[in-house]
């Protein structure tokens, strides 16, 4: 029976012991862990992983290049949308891009700076409104290239070459620039450095956001999260609000043309319009009917008809009956003439004060470059790089002025 007793409280030390040090050992653990979260907690920000926002604030962000004036394409395709997307409230950034223009060959540096002017000019007489929105100069805002080069350091160049886009910019040339090439990771810099969850386009620059999305996507899976993911914000009326040359109506109305005839630029007078649109071409039969598949010349016309107007292709088409081509093309550049009277009216005064409009771009940049300084500082803790240690604001513009 002692035995037994003896066996059994040996048995029982056991596990008391057993217990004892398993206790130790679970205490110790916690304690490494307690540690380890300390030591964590100690690191400098840019080796943590980050913790993501709930949500980012919606954003729209735009670019335009300063082609000089735009045409009545650029207004319905780009600017409407802006001044619609500025009046409702929304939180939009929109940018004279420049950086953009220099990536065309033999470019002109003086013409440049003219056209810079143009189109600011040409944006406030369409209703964009600075104080309502950002306007700026992209090349007034360094960070659009560091955030490009960081970012194109993350992308291939088999990614670059499937887009359309550049072997439509490449067509014909026996080398590529390497600009050209450079441009869709600028354009995703443009978007990412003021963290745009909106991008208004067409449907022929829907490969481009993609690659905003898959770079950002790329950014925040090697770094943490710092990008949003932006849409496309595409215009309700799709084809319909999309006009073409008036020399071809198989490609879209573009200033890139050789043929100044293709297209109605917002300042062309009277009867500049009337002769271009006179001599649009159509077809050989004279109804006038809304068929863009097989009648793509009559049905840019209606488009432009109706775009002018605010009325439905199929009411344009119904006030037009009994009306042949050539008659209705003079009905279209009566309302193309009437439309563009006030926005040329604006444009003159604005362009009668340049210096205002470079005062008017040093103020945008300087509010631009706010949101880019914290991005750009983001970026450099999220990647490694060194916070940033001087925070300066834009420079001035307005010495710049070619007036």
């Amino acid at each position: 029976m002692l035995i037994a007793n003896g066996s059994a409280t040996c048995r029982l030390c056991s596990r008391i012991a057993s217990f004892r040090d398993r206790l130790c050992c679970s205490r110790l653990i916690s304690r490494c862990f307690a540690t380890a979260n300390e030591q964590q907690q100690s690191l400098p920000s840019a080796k943590r992983k980050r913790q993501p926002p709930v949500s980012f604030p919606d954003r729209v962000f735009s670019g335009i290049q300063p082609s000089g004036v735009p045409h009545l394409g650029n207004y319905f395709g780009a600017i409407q949308k802006w001044k619609t997307l500025q009046d409702s409230g929304s939180d939009c950034i929109f940018s004279v891009v420049d950086l953009h223009s220099i990536t065309k060959p033999h470019y002109d540096p003086d013409k440049l700076r003219e056209n810079i002017e143009f189109m600011t000019a040409s944006l406030l007489a369409c209703g964009i409104d600075p104080e309502r929105c950002i306007l700026f100069l992209q090349s007034q805002i360094p960070e659009h290239a560091e955030l490009s080069w960081i970012l194109g350091c993350l992308l291939t160049t088999a990614r670059l070459q499937h887009l359309p886009t550049l072997k439509d910019k490449t067509a014909g040339m026996k080398e590529t620039p390497l600009g050209l090439y450079l441009y869709p990771v600028l354009q995703s810099a443009d978007v990412l450095l003021y963290k745009a969850t909106q991008v208004p386009v067409g449907k022929d620059q829907l490969p481009h956001i993609f690659l905003v999305q898959d770079t950002a996507e790329l950014f925040n899976k090697r770094f943490g999260l710092v990008f949003p993911r932006p849409e496309a914000l595409l215009a309700v009326s799709g084809e319909a609000g999309r006009l073409r040359h008036l020399r071809d109506p198989t490609k879209k109305m573009s200033k890139s043309s050789d043929d100044p005839r293709s297209y109605v630029a917002l300042d062309d007078p009277p009867d500049a319009v009337r002769k271009k649109i006179k001599r649009a071409i159509t077809d050989c039969t004279s109804k006038v009917t809304y068929e863009p598949e097989s009648r793509p010349g009559v049905a840019n016309l209606v488009t432009l008809h109706s775009l002018l107007t605010g009325l439905s292709p199929e009411e344009v088409c119904l006030q037009a009956e009994g009306l042949d081509t050539g008659q209705f093309k003079l009905v279209v550049a009566d309302a193309a003439v009437s439309f563009l009277e006030p926005i040329q009216q604006r444009m003159r005064e604005h362009l009668s004060d340049r210096a205002r409009l470079w005062n008017i771009l040093e103020e945008g940049s300087r509010r631009a470059r706010q949101i880019a300084i914290r991005t750009i500082d983001e970026v450099h803790r999220a990647s490694g790089m060194a916070p940033l240690l001087v925070k300066d604001s834009a420079k001035p513009l307005a010495q710049t002025a070619s007036c």
